[in-house]
């Protein structure tokens, strides 16, 4: 498939199409003379620069001997999202950013070679991992993302009674809801929350920690706790008309394309995301695919400053995504049924830094236009699980839980936390892979606290 149907009309057949998985798997002739061009290296930069520490030149060098078992589950071992970080993982800037072969030619596809063993893994249905034989204590997971599926596996592995509390209906957190179906389809999430289901871990879906069970009960009933909730929805963006039946919150845009039928709604509308995280770009590559005729990114700042991992940029500009930088919404212009007819802006030029050392973009007087627009998705960032946090009584920073990062213990005596609670305001970077490696200290050190005993770190 060459990307999106351009047509101003575009079949429910074409759509399907459109969000089929865009990267083909390395065929397996491919994937072994890729695997015995690496080096092998004795003291590896890849492995130092993979948050979870995959020894990677361990897992290429079974592929290349035929031994893909062995491949996956120094993978897997390492990372219990590991074939969802295969498809999803900024590779140009950690492991494969680190290969030593990008001074002398290019460097070893290692995301696609971590995907070509974690795929037999999958078509095999291999288990690797066993529930360790009971310690007597349970254990709290809030949350099945990346970080909770991370936590509970390792700590089921440990022998501990492990249950997840998910509000959704089901497991996997972002990469079941929140990655497009054509970079990452639902059945790779399902395949790893399998793996952790399998070691006896419980996991509670649609059972929202806060209304339905109370984090109090929680630290009662549990030897310890592992909060791993993510984040919550995109935040208003407090101009006029923002409540149209054609403003679309980019998380739930997103969403809908993996829970729900697909359509052809879009078909032939002009849209407007405003925003330029990796969010942002999935918003848009989405509305695209699902008959967009235009789709225009508004941000404010510029290019240099959007917040998109690059591969995710350029993902955008191969889909036709146009992009209006230095740009600002003042408001949604409404029809008389409610319809978006407009989008109100004003150009913006950057100013002096804030305290976090990014320019201010300020409005530039007298520059306000019109984008004619028939829907707008908002994606500038996520609020927090404030009520959540307060509940369990933790110290925080405007929503961002306060951490050891070494430990993941909160301020709070037998509560840890990992992954999105604790990303922000300069603290750590919000990807699957770190998300992941912070359920394993989670775990860690929950073992550590109850059974005084000390783990390495895989990695």
């Amino acid at each position: 498939m060459e990307g999106p149907n351009k047509k101003s009309w575009i079949s429910l057949e074409d759509i399907k199409k459109n969000f089929m998985e865009e990267r083909r798997g390395m065929p397996d002739k491919e994937a072994i003379d890729e695997a015995n061009r690496c080096l092998y290296c004795y003291d590896a930069p890849c492995i130092t620069a993979c948050p979870t520490g995959i020894d990677i030149p361990k897992f290429i060098k079974r592929i290349s001997t035929g031994d893909l078992k062995g491949s996956s589950k120094t993978i897997m071992e390492a990372n219990p999202v590991g074939a969802s970080c295969s498809r999803v993982c900024p590779t140009e800037e950690l492991c494969e950013g680190a290969c030593v072969l990008n001074h002398a030619s290019a460097p070893i596809m290692i995301g696609d070679l971590q995907r070509y063993a974690t795929d037999w893994a999958m078509k095999n249905e291999q288990e690797f991992f066993k529930k360790g034989e009971s310690l007597g204590k349970n254990i709290a997971v809030v949350g099945g993302g990346p970080a909770g599926l991370s936590a509970a596996r390792e700590l089921a592995r440990f022998g501990y009674e492990v249950t997840i509390f998910e509000a959704k209906e089901k497991a996997g957190g972002l990469n079941t809801y929140g990655i497009v179906s054509f970079r990452l389809p639902q059945k790779i999430s399902a395949w790893e929350v399998d793996q952790v289901e399998k070691l006896g871990v419980k996991i509670k879906t649609g059972v929202k920690v806060g209304k339905d069970v109370s984090a109090e009960e929680l630290q009662k009933n549990y030897d310890a706790v592992v909060l791993a909730a993510g984040m919550s929805k995109v935040p208003a963006l407090g101009i006029k008309g923002e409540t149209s039946k054609d403003v679309y919150d980019a998380i739930d845009f997103v969403e809908k394309t993996k829970t729900e039928e697909l359509t052809n709604e879009l078909s032939g509308k002009r849209v407007a995301v405003i925003g330029a995280g990796n969010t942002a770009v999935d918003a848009a590559t989405c509305a695209k695919r699902l008959g967009a005729e235009l789709v225009k990114m508004v941000y404010r700042r510029t290019e240099k400053e959007m917040t998109a991992y690059q591969f995710e940029y350029e993902f955008a500009k191969q889909d036709g995504i146009e992009f209006s930088w230095l740009t600002s919404p003042l408001s949604i212009l409404e029809g008389p049924e409610g319809e978006v007819k407009g989008l109100e802006c004003i150009k913006m030029e950057l100013g002096k830094p804030d305290e976090g050392g990014r320019r201010r973009p300020v409005p530039i007087p007298g520059t306000e236009f019109i984008m004619e627009v028939d829907v707008v998705i908002k994606a500038i960032g996520q609020t927090r699980h404030l009520s959540l946090i307060e509940q369990f009584g933790l110290s925080h920073d405007e929503g961002v839980v306060i951490v050891d990062h070494e430990t993941m213990t909160t301020s709070k005596e037998g509560v840890f936390a990992a992954g999105d609670v604790v990303f922000g305001n300069g603290q750590g970077e919000a990807m699957v892979v770190t998300a992941a490696e912070q359920g394993k200290k989670a775990a860690y050190n929950v073992h550590k606290k109850l059974i005084n005993q000390s783990v390495e770190l895989l990695g």
